[in-house]
C-alpha cells in the first residue's frame, strides 16, 4: 500500500504547476543527487521546508506530498525492529503484523571482536526494518562504558574506542546496504543516564578525541553514517542535540558529514540554538508553549512555528533553513525515494539463523575448572543425568523492557526452554531461587509467562538448595534485568552487587553441590564475591530471541566459546577510573539544575585505568578475556618488522595454533605501547586484532597491520593528532592481560 501511495504521488509530482519540464530533475535518479538536491529545494514552499525538519508523529516527519516527497519513518533499534506505537502516544497500535525477530544486544555483538557478525547483523536488521517500511533506524550505539553502573551499557559496544570502532562501521554498511538509515547515538558523551538531561560533561579535549569520539567518526568518515543522534546531556554548557562544538564544528566542519542530525527524543530545548548550532531534524519535543506533554503539539516545536515567526520578523533568514532541508532531502533520496531498494524481509528463519549465530559467538566463557585437581572441566557439559535449573532470567522474556529498545518477538527462546531441549535426554528439574522483577508488560507487550511468586527469600533459597544436592549439575542463570536501576534506559544501577539476594543463593548453592555453573546475563559487569568457589562462569548477555538455544549449545560444546570481554570487569568499584577520582556521577550546581561532571580519570578509562594500577589490584576479568574448550599457541615470529615511517605500515604475521582436542576460534590481539612518552600516555592501548578459526593442530598466520596514526595521541596544544618519532612495543596476545609477545619497533622521523 505504501509503494501505491508513493507512486501516485510521484505521478502528480510530474504535472505539479511548479514544475518547468515534464519530469522534475529531483525525480530522474540518473542525475546526480545534489543537482535533484537543488531542483526540490527550488520548489518548495517556506510552509513545505519547515514541515520536513520536524516530527508529525512519535516517530514520522512529514514529507512534501505536493511534490511527491513521502514521509520519513524512524523506529527504534538497534537490536531489532521496535513495534509499532500509536500515532501521539508511547503505547502499541496494537498492530499483529509488527512482531520481529530479537538480535542480541551490541554489548555480545562487540563480545564476538568479528566484524563479519557486525555486517551480518547491520543487513539482518535492516531487511527487517525495510520490510516495516521504517527509512531511519535509531542505532547503532557506541558511547563509551565509562562506569559499569551505566543503565544504557547494553546498548553499547564497550569500553575501548578501537574496537567499537571496528564493530560500528561494518553494521552501518550492511544496514545502510538495505536502503535504511543508520542513526548512530547518543553523540556523543551520553555516558549517564541518571539526570541525563541535567549532566553537562567537563572532559578534556585529548580524552574527547581519543575516548569518546573515535567510535562516532569511524562510523560518519568510514560506513558513511547517512544520520546520527544528539544527546540529552550537556558538553560545554550547551544540549548536545544543538551543541554548536559537536556538531557544527567537529561533525559537520571537521568530518565532513553529509547526513542528519536528528535529536533525541525530547532533547532539543531552545530555538535559538537549534536553528544555529546544528541540529536538522526534531523529534519528540514535548511543547506546545503552554504546558509539558500536551499531544499534537508539533507546530509548537521549536523548529516549528518559533523558527517560522523569526524568519518572518527578519531575525533569520532562509540560510540555515535551506541547509537543512538539504541535508534531509539528501535522506529521502538515499531512503524513501530511492527505488533501488532491495525486498525488506521479516521474522526470516535467515535472521533466527544470524541471531543464534551472533549470541553463539559473542558468549563469554569466563572460567572453567575442575572440582577436583586432576578432573575435566566442568564444561562442557557431559552425560548429565539430572540437572537443576536455578534463577528467575532462567524463565524470564529479555526482550522486554529496558526503554526504547523494548520489543515484540515473534518468539523467544527462554534458557530453561533451551536447556530442556538441548538435553532432552535427561531430567531438567527447575527451581525458582529468588524472586526479582514480576512486571507482566512494557508499553503493552507482555511476557510470555508469569513470574508471579510471593514465596519468601529463605524458602526459595531452601527449595533450591534441597534440589541442588540431588542434581549431578546445578546450572544457575541469574545476573540483571531490564527493570529499572538495572539494564535500562532512564536510570544507572544504583549498586555494583547482584540485586535480589543472588549472591547468598550462589554461596548456598555451591555448598550444596559443587558442580555449579553460573550463567550471568546482563550487559555490565557485577561484583561476585563468590567467584573463587563457583568452577564454571558463564556471561551470557541479553541475547534476543535465540537466547535459550545459543547458551544451550555452549553449555553442551556444541558449540566452542569465543567470546571476549568488551569491558574489563571490575572486582570493585574503586577500580573503575570514574569512581576511583570521585568524578561520578558529579555534582550539582546551586541552583541545582545542572549537574557539572568532570571526567578527571581523562584518557584512562577501563583497562587503561587498571594497567596503572598494578599487579595488586587485578581484576577479575581483563578487557579482551575469554576461555575456550580448546587451546591455543601463539608462536614466536620468525622475523618481525623493526622500523614504521610516517605513510608506511607494519605487518605482523603471527603464528597460532589450535593445540586442543576441539575446533575453536581465537582472537589474537595486538596492543601499542609508547616507550618514553612525551605526555602521559596508557601503558598500553588495543591497535589491532583479529579472529581466527582452526581445526584440532592447525596453524594458521594472522596478519595484523598498524600504520603510523595508530601510535598517535591528540596534542591539545595544536589540536591535532600526533605520533612522535621514537621506541614503541607491540604487545600480541589474547587479552590485555595475556601477552605472549612483546615486539619492539621504531618509528622513524
Amino acid at each position: 500500500m505504501r509503494n501505491v501511495i508513493i507512486a501516485s504521488c510521484l505521478l502528480l509530482a510530474a504535472v505539479d504547476s511548479h514544475a518547468q519540464t515534464a519530469k522534475p530533475v529531483y525525480l530522474d535518479e540518473t542525475k546526480p543527487m545534489e543537482q535533484r538536491i537543488d531542483d526540490a529545494l527550488s520548489r518548495m514552499t517556506l510552509d513545505e521546508k519547515l514541515h520536513v525538519i520536524h516530527a508529525q508523529s512519535k516517530f514520522s516527519a512529514g514529507g512534501v506530498p505536493r511534490l511527491g516527497i513521502p514521509d520519513l519513518w524512524t523506529d527504534d533499534g538497534p537490536h531489532g525492529v521496535r513495534p509499532d506505537v500509536l500515532w501521539d502516544e508511547w503505547e502499541q497500535a496494537g498492530q499483529t503484523n509488527d512482531s520481529c525477530v530479537a538480535f542480541p544486544a551490541l554489548t555480545c555483538l562487540a563480545a564476538t571482536w568479528n566484524p563479519s557478525m557486525a555486517r551480518l547483523y547491520g543487513e539482518s536488521v535492516g531487511e527487517e526494518a525495510l520490510y516495516r517500511g521504517k527509512d531511519v533506524l535509531l542505532g547503532p550505539g557506541v558511547n563509551i562504558f565509562r562506569t559499569p553502573l551505566g543503565g544504557r551499557n547494553f546498548e553499547y559496544m564497550g569500553e575501548d574506542p578501537w574496537l567499537a570502532s571496528r564493530m560500528v562501521v561494518p553494521y552501518v554498511q550492511g544496514l545502510q546496504s538495505k536502503g535504511v538509515a543508520a542513526c548512530v547515538k547518543h553523540y556523543a558523551l551520553n555516558n549517564d543516564e541518571e539526570y541525563r538531561h541535567q549532566v553537562n560533561v567537563r572532559v578534556s579535549d585529548r580524552a574527547l578525541h581519543e575516548i569518546y569520539l573515535p567510535a562516532f567518526r569511524a562510523a560518519v568518515v568510514e560506513g558513511g553514517a547517512w544520520s546520527i543522534m544528539g544527546a540529552y546531556n550537556l558538553y560545554q554548557n550547551q544540549h548536545n542535540c544543538h551543541n554548536a562544538r559537536l556538531l557544527n564544528q567537529i561533525l559537520k566542519r571537521d568530518w565532513r558529514f553529509d547526513g542528519v542530525v536528528i535529536s533525541d527524543w525530547g532533547g532539543c530545548h531552545d530555538t535559538d540554538e537549534a536553528v544555529r548550532n546544528g541540529l536538522d531534524l526534531e523529534m519528540g519535543s514535548w511543547t506546545n508553549g503552554l504546558s509539558e506533554g500536551a499531544s499534537n503539539a508539533y507546530d509548537m516545536y521549536y523548529l516549528a512555528l518559533a523558527y517560522k515567526r523569526a524568519i518572518q520578523s527578519g531575525k533569520y533568514t532562509t540560510r540555515e533553513l535551506d541547509e537543512k532541508v538539504r541535508r534531509l532531502l539528501r535522506l529521502h533520496f538515499r531512503t524513501t525515494m530511492n527505488r533501488q531498494r532491495p525486498q525488506g524481509f521479516l521474522c526470516s528463519e535467515a535472521h533466527y539463523d544470524a541471531a543464534l549465530r551472533i549470541a553463539q559467538e559473542g558468549i563469554v566463557l569466563l572460567k572453567n575448572s575442575p572440582i577436583r585437581k586432576g578432573d575435566e572441566p566442568l564444561l562442557p557439559l557431559q552425560d548429565a543425568g539430572r540437572i537443576l535449573v536455578v534463577g528467575e532470567n532462567a524463565i524470564k522474556m529479555m526482550t522486554v523492557g529496558g526503554g526504547s529498545s523494548s520489543l515484540k518477538v515473534q518468539r523467544e527462546v527462554l534458557p530453561l526452554d533451551g536447556i530442556r531441549q538441548r538435553f532432552a535426554n535427561a531430567t531438567v528439574d527447575y527451581a525458582r531461587g529468588y524472586v526479582g522483577d514480576t512486571v507482566q508488560s512494557y508499553n503493552g507487550v507482555t511476557v510470555g509467562r508469569s513470574l508471579y511468586d510471593t514465596r519468601s527469600k529463605d524458602a526459595l533459597i531452601s527449595e533450591a538448595v534441597g534440589k541442588a544436592r540431588q542434581a549431578d549439575v546445578v546450572i544457575f542463570i541469574g545476573g540483571l534485568n531490564k527493570a529499572d536501576y538495572q539494564d535500562c534506559e532512564g536510570h544507572d544501577r544504583k549498586d555494583y552487587g547482584l540485586p535480589y539476594a543472588q549472591d547468598e543463593l550462589i554461596e548456598a548453592l555451591v555448598k550444596a553441590n559443587p558442580r555449579l555453573v553460573c550463567v550471568n546475563i546482563s550487559g555490565n559487569c557485577v561484583a561476585m564475591p563468590w567467584l573463587s568457589r563457583v568452577p564454571a562462569v558463564v556471561q551470557g548477555w541479553f541475547i534476543g530471541s535465540q537466547a535459550g538455544t545459543a547458551l544451550a549449545s555452549v553449555l553442551a560444546g556444541d558449540v566452542n566459546p569465543s567470546g571476549k570481554l568488551p569491558f574489563t570487569w571490575y572486582a570493585s568499584l574503586d577500580q573503575c577510573g570514574a569512581h576511583a577520582t570521585g568524578s561520578y556521577p558529579g555534582t550539582w550546581r546551586p541552583d541545582h539544575k545542572i549537574i557539572d561532571e568532570d571526567y578527571t580519570e581523562d584518557i584512562f578509562v577501563g583497562y587503561r585505568w587498571t594497567d596503572r594500577l598494578g599487579k595488586k589490584q587485578q581484576p577479575l576479568f581483563a578487557f579482551g578475556h575469554g576461555l575456550s574448550y580448546t587451546t591455543f599457541e601463539i608462536a614466536k615470529l620468525k622475523s618481525a618488522p623493526k622500523e614504521l615511517t610516517r605513510h608506511g605500515e607494519l605487518t605482523f604475521s603471527v603464528p597460532v595454533m589450535n593445540t586442543g582436542r576441539r575446533p575453536g576460534a581465537e582472537t589474537i590481539q595486538l596492543y601499542v605501547s609508547c616507550k618514553k612518552p612525551a605526555v602521559d600516555r596508557p601503558v598500553k592501548e588495543l591497535k589491532a586484532f583479529r579472529k581466527v578459526y582452526l581445526e584440532p593442530g592447525e596453524q594458521r598466520l594472522v596478519t595484523l597491520t598498524i600504520k603510523a596514526d595508530a601510535l598517535a595521541y591528540y596534542d591539545e596544544a595544536s589540536g591535532q593528532w600526533r605520533a612522535d618519532a621514537g621506541d614503541y612495543e607491540a604487545l600480541i596476545g589474547t587479552s590485555s592481560d595475556r601477552i605472549a609477545q612483546r615486539i619492539p619497533f621504531t618509528l622513524k622521523d
